[in-house]
């Protein structure tokens, strides 16, 4: 439960004197500070970069579990997913992401039907590598199911959805035992290989391994590194798993995503990070995460985040993380067997220390979007003890979305519900803003409507005026949201925000 405030400012129009000099001073400190830390080498953290909001409806596809999306040169984004049946690789495309919801499917290549990739196709991954199409999946034998090892396919067509896939073989590591999941990048020039595998000796269901790619990219050379051993709570739920390695970078650090325990509600991500100049073939280059940094949640009724990609908006400035998950908790039998995980899309932050912020799998329906101060660096309009606020660098990143969803009050109005609190929505009361449930009554239906509008300081940003009192409008001051009327070009920059 968040913290609950026991008073509430006083409900002013413009700061007071006194008020304004200790800003002043705070600001002319913080400089002092960062001017301080600078001449002594320090590091100092800038904002992370903003980028606009997307705009995203999830499910993205319905039963289509371990997607893989790239964002390929033509312009098109590509996408592949284990089916149900666990029998084919299927690929679609589309302009746009959104689009991928209702691109034609068409099936790429099938299960043999005697030996070898002939039961449990599994997790395909599409990569472009020296002008050529491949496949990454894993598969058992009709005569042993569960017999999984890595496979590739290879089409020299520009378009992957025509020319003739050629199938190169099986992935040769150190130990011919169940491994699955691989996935490829490259960082500085060298490629890299990386997947899940139970090696012998190890009590576990799989560990993340790494290595170089050969001459060809479905053969590895040289050390071959272990990464990750799953023996966090969290990473032994039902089953002792550390699988689905999956690549992004940013600002000359790499980041290695894994998913951990069994395939159920358990199912989570974990987080590697290590410099881009580190030897990322030496396992102590290489920071994990004591603590997950996706996982299931019970108020947006989304369960078993995991075995994500990553991708990159239609403009290219947002990051896009790519996962599965279900909408119910509760399983009948093997989860294996359960089809019913959707691949999902949301936007991926960055804090302003450079690491990622998943922040929670979002509720189903349109993606939600953040607020930024348009005054104020790095500042995001947030709820805390069900006050609304504006803060910087707000890392419990829920706290910090907001879903724009048709106004409560209609009269072509906009509302902000909750991301983290589904059915809790921004309205304001003796003129100060709160997080608070939507009871069905007119009143709160009212005070949680607004007029959205261009923003008052800038076009580019929007302005939310009160639609029961025409002329207030949201503003920031003193770091709590009020509904005010303004004046001033300084109060107009107050109550401009930026989508991001």
């Amino acid at each position: 439960m968040p913290h609950q405030y026991l008073c509430r400012p006083a409900n002013r129009r413009t700061a007071t004197p006194a008020i304004r000099d200790r800003r002043q001073l705070r600001s002319i400190l913080a400089a002092v500070l960062a001017l301080l830390a600078v001449s002594a080498g320090l590091p100092v953290a800038g904002p992370a970069q903003a980028a606009p909001a997307v705009n995203y409806t999830n499910p993205l596809v319905n039963q289509r579990a371990d997607p893989h999306i790239v964002k390929h040169t033509d312009g098109y984004y590509y996408m592949t997913a284990t089916v149900p049946q666990y029998d084919r690789i299927v690929l679609r495309r589309a302009t746009t992401l959104q689009g991928l919801a209702t691109a034609t499917e068409t099936t790429i290549w099938r299960r043999h039907t005697s030996g070898e990739m002939g039961a449990h196709i599994w997790a395909p991954e599409i990569h472009f590598i020296n002008n050529r199409w491949y496949v990454y999946f894993a598969a058992g034998r009709t005569d042993d199911v569960w017999r999984i090892r890595m496979y590739v396919l290879e089409n020299a067509n520009a378009d992957p959805l025509s020319g003739s896939w050629t199938e190169r073989g099986r992935i040769s590591t150190p130990w011919d035992t169940f491994s699955l999941d691989a996935s490829t990048f490259v960082v500085n020039g060298v490629r890299y290989l990386t997947w899940a595998q139970q090696e012998p000796g190890i009590s576990t269901n799989s560990n993340v391994y790494l290595a170089r790619t050969g001459a060809n990219p479905w053969q590895i050379t040289g050390t071959v590194t272990r990464l990750v051993v799953p023996t966090y709570d969290w990473e032994t739920r039902g089953h002792r798993v550390a699988e689905g390695p999956s690549v992004i970078q940013r600002d000359g650090r790499v980041f290695l995503t894994y998913s951990a325990s069994a395939t159920d509600a358990n199912y989570c991500l974990g987080l590697l990070s290590a410099s881009a100049g580190a030897n990322l073939l030496d396992a102590a280059s290489w920071r994990r995460s004591p603590t997950p940094v996706f996982v299931s949640n019970a108020a947006t009724g989304q369960y078993g985040p995991g075995h994500n990609s990553f991708t990159v908006s239609e403009d290219g400035q947002s990051d896009i993380l790519v996962y599965h998950d279900r909408n119910y908790r509760d399983i009948t039998g093997d989860p294996l067997g359960d089809p019913n995980r959707r691949t999902r899309i949301q936007k991926l932050y960055w804090n302003a220390d450079g690491t990622p912020n998943f922040g929670i799998p979002v509720p189903d329906g349109a993606n939600p979007v953040r607020l930024r101060a348009h005054d104020l660096a790095n500042s995001h309009v947030r709820h805390y003890g069900y006050r609304a606020r504006v803060e910087p660098n707000v890392t419990n990143l829920a706290d910090s979305q907001f879903r724009l969803v048709p106004g409560l009050a209609g009269a072509a109005t906009v509302s902000l519900e909750s991301t983290n609190f589904p059915g809790h929505f921004l309205r304001h009361r003796d003129f100060a803003l709160y997080l608070e449930r939507n009871d069905g009554s007119s009143l709160f239906g009212a005070d949680a409507s607004f007029h959205r509008r261009s923003g008052l300081a800038t076009d580019a940003g929007i302005s939310l005026e009160s639609q029961n009192f025409p002329g207030r409008y949201v503003r920031h001051r003193d770091g709590l949201l009020h509904l005010e009327a303004l004046g001033s070009s300084a109060e107009q920059g107050s109550a401009t925000f930026h989508l991001e």
